[in-house]
């Protein structure tokens, strides 16, 4: 199991010391990354490496983020206007509660120091981040935004 906040070590470092990914698996990946450019996580995802969950687990142990699962979340759509949909779907974000003047929400790459600066001007709220899987985020901005 992944313990927390380790940001000396690189994502796929991580991952193979937790023996959820292969060393020449991370080679491959890293070689794809440098030809065709992207985030490792995407590419090692997309590679069939390892899933969307290992690398919010690797993240989180990276960074110190916290995961937060959103596939049985209640949404509210009171919360979400503080983002409007555009700028929730271009930085896959979730708005997910407002507490007098701090804005949680789930992001699938809560790196994007742009993204939550935008996020907290368009809110005009402090935004704390949570992470949370791309198809999480996206699942849940449809759900959102379907109504």
């Amino acid at each position: 199991m992944l313990s927390k906040r380790n940001v000396n070590k690189k994502l796929g470092e991580i991952l193979v010391d937790a023996k959820v990914l292969a060393g020449e698996n991370l080679e491959r990946a890293l070689e794809l990354q440098k030809r065709e450019g992207g985030l490792l996580g995407e590419i090692l995802v997309k590679l069939g490496y390892v899933t969307e969950r290992q690398i919010v687990q690797a993240l989180t142990e990276q960074h110190g983020f916290s995961y937060l699962p959103l596939e049985n979340y209640e949404l509210r759509t009171d919360v979400a206007r503080f983002i409007p949909e555009n700028v929730a779907r271009q930085y896959s974000v979730v708005a997910i509660d407002l507490i007098g003047e701090i804005l949680t929400v789930a992001m699938s790459n809560p790196l994007n120091r742009k993204a939550i600066e935008d996020i907290e001007m368009v809110s005009k709220k402090k935004v704390e981040v949570f992470i949370s899987t791309v198809t999480s985020v996206r699942e849940a901005l449809n759900r959102l935004y379907s109504k």
